[in-house]
């Protein structure tokens, strides 16, 4: 038994099983990847690591599967799960999920591969089911709601993570009532007792302020725009393919590969987000200005590039200077996870008006960016306005700017 002092939740217990897990390659690698991305150059404390959360999260989901009266196999099965469900991260996190997607051809919750081509020795030895693994993480197994759902222990850990390092009064969660407060129910899984509306509303609260004030604050977006635009110019340069390993990459590998790169671009992006000379805000606009059903999806990085450069060349200026940024519009809240109503089982919807108001807002927190380097922004919005049919921002745009 190995005890680790976590800032989040005080001792966290590691079984004698999980620590050949908690050593093994994939999950240090966590230790040098940014939880937040670039978030650090908004909020200095937010240096903490994707190896913390993952602890983090193996505790709460311990205590779930103890609370949900799971046997011994099925607790180390979901505390395993909790470990490792994030060692399909690449370098600084969501960051650069772009890239796994445009040269990996997967998302960071596919971690099958390395769990059974790479890590199934380790596995064996701790008596866990690299399937059930990663069954438990892409949400297709009966205890996944724990790991992978509405009100996971995931979700629970990285918002009272992300703002104790943030220092943002937002993330405000009560992971012991929320896990006192599930119970399984032979028919629909996992549900939450009636005692826990309160808790499960404040999750949604946080998850849908720390989205505009944390996780889509407009100048983590601009770095990493600018990772993304660095990132490709490598790949150019490189003639192929350059990050078919980027899952074993930490940040300090890809940074130190983006700044000994071939491609002068690269390496001078790269250099200005580390001496945070970051471009500015040419347009920052919401779906009420731009038509913003066809980009409900999102687009590419390569599309991205290539409305980048038609708004360079209607502006006059470098393509390089000009990163645009349309994010998939915001999922909406859902509570899969049924909850209880005096003695029956309702969605949380027809129980609380809570989460209708606050779809609404996540809805209304979706912007289009469009980003440059100093000194251009008008002729670059300009420009956009015209290729993307732009609305002109009204005087409450520009408070926004």
């Amino acid at each position: 038994m190995k005890t680790i002092k976590d800032p989040v939740h005080g001792h966290v217990r590691v079984s004698d099983d999980l620590l050949p897990l908690l050593d093994a390659p994939h999950v240090q690698r966590l230790r040098y990847v940014r939880q937040l991305g670039f978030s650090h150059l908004v909020y200095p404390g937010a240096n903490h690591s994707r190896f913390e959360h993952s602890v983090g999260t193996m505790h709460l989901a311990g205590s779930m599967a103890r609370e949900l009266g799971l046997d011994a196999d099925a607790c180390l099965l979901t505390e395993a799960a909790g470990l490792l469900h994030d060692i399909g991260h690449g370098p600084f996190s969501h960051a650069t999920e772009p890239l796994l997607t445009e040269f990996c051809n997967r998302g960071h919750d596919d971690i099958a591969p390395l769990l059974i081509e790479e890590m199934a020795p380790v596995l064996s030895g701790a008596g866990v089911d690299p399937d059930e693994i990663a069954a438990m993480v892409n949400g297709s197994h009966r205890y996944a709601g724990i790991i992978h759902g509405d009100l996971d222990v995931d979700r629970m850990d990285y918002l009272m993570r992300d703002a104790h390092y943030t220092g943002v009064p937002y993330g405000t969660v009560d992971p012991d009532r929320l896990i006192h407060s599930s119970a399984i129910h032979d028919e629909y899984g996992l549900y939450l007792r009636e005692n826990g509306i309160h808790s499960a509303e404040s999750l949604l609260l946080a998850r849908t302020l720390m989205r505009p004030s944390v996780y889509y604050h407009h100048v983590s977006r601009i770095a990493e725009s600018m990772i993304l635009l660095a990132s490709l110019a490598h790949a150019t340069a490189m003639g192929g393919n350059p990050y078919p390993d980027m899952v074993r990459m930490n940040d300090f590998a890809f940074i130190a590969a983006l700044l000994s790169s071939p491609s002068e671009e690269a390496v001078s992006l790269t250099q200005r987000i580390l001496d945070r000379r970051l471009y500015k805000r040419a347009v920052y606009v919401g779906q009420d200005q731009v038509n913003a059903e066809g980009y409900r999806e999102g687009i590419t990085v390569i599309r991205s590039r290539e409305i980048a450069e038609d708004i360079a060349a209607e502006a006059g200026v470098d393509s390089i200077t000009v990163l645009v940024d349309i994010p998939a519009f915001p999922s909406e809240m859902r509570m899969g996870v049924r909850v209880e109503d005096h003695y029956d089982l309702k969605s949380l919807e027809e129980i609380s008006p809570l989460l209708t108001a606050l779809n609404k807002a996540r809805r209304g927190q979706w912007r289009l960016g469009i980003y440059t380097t100093p000194g251009q922004q008008d002729a670059v919005a300009d420009a956009a306005g015209r290729v993307l049919s732009i609305k002109k921002p009204t005087k409450q745009d520009k408070l926004i700017l």
